[in-house]
């Protein structure tokens, strides 16, 4: 599709998009295409800039494309934690024991939640417990 700026013989300007440029001039001289708001059929391209894509254009599209997928993937990540959350149980600072009980099968298996120090994640981990961080998204007002 082409987008022409156009205006009539009453100096009335408004834009008309054509399939390729010999469409214009067919309109044109069936008198199909006339002013919008006077009626008039002499109608005439007027000057305009044309559209060029530039790299500054494609790095802000880019850029657009990217921000969306980001707060798209930040939605799941929230829905994802709230999840967990809804489905858990919270131990709070008894996390590295009771993962520990659930892992040697001295308690029964479920999802827990809590907190542990930076040296209890990596004794768990170093024993074979699977852990990971939740993101806290409370104080987040985005």
């Amino acid at each position: 599709m082409i987008k022409y700026s156009l205006c009539c013989d009453n100096a009335h300007t408004f834009e008309g998009w054509f399939s390729e440029s010999a469409d214009f001039d067919r309109q044109v001289e069936s008198g199909f295409l006339t002013c919008p708001i006077c009626n008039s059929g002499s109608i005439s391209k007027s000057l305009m800039a044309p559209s060029v894509s530039t790299a500054r254009k494609k790095e802000a599209k880019k850029q657009m494309a990217m921000d969306l997928a980001r707060q798209e993937a930040i939605v799941k990540l929230r829905e994802a934690v709230a999840n967990i959350r809804a489905n858990s149980e919270d131990v709070g600072e008894k996390f590295p024991e009771e993962a520990r009980k659930i892992h040697y099968g001295e308690a029964d298996a479920r999802g827990i939640i809590g907190q542990a120090s930076a040296d209890e994640v990596r004794d768990l981990i170093d024993e074979g417990i699977e852990v990971a961080p939740l993101p806290d998204f409370t104080d987040d007002t985005n």
